[in-house]
């Protein structure tokens, strides 16, 4: 991301950053993971090598990683809420930089505006 040094174009900026920030669906701080199974009758496909596939969520709790089962059938709305707070986790990155910017340069405006170099 480029980053002005201008603080009106930053402060336009940090302000169009700011109203992305809202969320129309839910939003999962989780890792979807894909296992293999094998069940070991001998009766199934398992046993012939070809595995059971299962999704979970895992996720930390006090330092600990926690994992849950998704079912198939809400697999892809559990996607969508994964990817859902990446975007958020970005956009509060940006915002974050541009901040930083705006504190960095507003001791320069504030000499620029007393005629200072």
């Amino acid at each position: 991301m480029r980053v002005s040094l201008h603080p009106t174009l930053l402060r336009r900026q940090l302000d169009s950053r700011l109203k992305k920030l809202t969320t129309s669906q839910p939003v999962l701080a989780a890792s979807l993971v894909r296992i293999t199974k094998f069940c070991g009758r001998r009766s199934c496909r398992c046993y012939r090598g070809e595995k059971h596939v299962a999704y979970h969520l895992s996720y930390k709790v006090r330092q600990k990683t926690q994992t849950v089962y998704v079912p198939v059938d809400l697999l892809e709305e559990v996607r969508s809420w994964i990817d859902e707070h990446r975007r958020l986790k970005r956009l509060l990155q940006e915002i974050s930089q541009l901040t930083l910017a705006l504190v960095r340069g507003h001791a320069q405006a504030r000499q620029r505006r007393r005629g200072r170099p």
